[in-house]
């Protein structure tokens, strides 16, 4: 895969990409470790799995470890906090890509305490270690962003409204982080191929991939996303904190 970041750009940074044990965050990591960048793999309850990546990406030259944590749980929240303090002082990048709800057994206001309470409480509890110029990125989804102008489908709605919560919630300290010089970008993408989400959604409505991207010409795989939940981190934050990625003409149709 290729990076989209420069060799060395990130030397000298720490980066934390929540749900990075796979998938989007996963890249997303090796996208950052390629660039120099020192990674944190945060993971739930997959720690084979990211221990493997955390050897893939110090074979590879980077300082990496890999964190369990609940994130819907302050005090697993706050342990990570102090492994990433004491393993390398400061955080520069703060990916907050861990999302969930549709999973069975997990509660019904599990979508809502990690998509919404959980962001916000990682996000609180980074700050002491997030200094000027550092970067926050919020992983989010175009049925999620224009949920409230565009209906997306029945099995996905409580994830969705409870994702635009999250981001609603982060929003609000846009200006508290820039008055502390951090830059914060939410980064929307259409329908990924390839992800644990999109899995879900085409068994719980069979056909719905393949309905989507009819309607939107072509959607990004995973590989291709996580190079522009990257480049987030690093190019000038938008006017409207908000990178749009894919299309988005059906999305924005219904908003006109």
């Amino acid at each position: 895969m290729n990076s989209p970041l420069q060799p060395g750009q990130l030397a000298g940074t720490t980066a934390l990409v929540t749900g990075s044990s796979r998938g989007i965050g996963a890249d997303t990591a090796k996208y950052f470790a390629a660039a120099g960048a020192n990674v944190v793999i945060n993971y739930r309850s997959k720690a084979p799995r990211a221990e493997k990546l955390v050897a893939e990406l110090e074979a590879g030259g980077t300082e990496a470890i890999a964190i369990g944590a609940d994130l819907t749980d302050p005090a697993s929240v706050e342990s990570m906090m102090e492994a990433i303090r004491s393993r390398f002082g400061t955080l520069e990048i703060l990916v907050l890509n861990a999302s969930g709800g549709m999973e069975s057994g997990m509660g019904e206001d599990y979508a809502l305490r990690l998509n919404r309470d959980a962001q916000v409480n990682v996000l609180t509890a980074a700050l002491p270690l997030l200094g000027e110029g550092s970067r926050v990125v919020f992983v989010t989804s175009h049925q999620a962003h224009f949920i409230r102008t565009t209906p997306t489908m029945p099995e996905y709605e409580a994830v969705a409204l409870s994702k635009r919560a999250g981001e609603d919630a982060l929003r609000e300290h846009i200006d508290t982080l820039a008055d502390r010089g951090i830059g914060f970008t939410v980064v929307s993408g259409d329908m990924i191929e390839g992800t644990i989400t999109a899995t879900l959604l085409e068994r719980a409505a069979p056909g719905a991939i393949d309905a989507r991207k009819e309607a939107a010409g072509r959607l990004y795989n995973v590989s291709e996303f996580a190079a522009e939940v990257a480049l987030a981190a690093v190019e000038p934050v938008p006017v409207d904190n908000t990178r749009l990625v894919g299309d988005v003409r059906s999305f924005t149709a219904a908003s006109q």
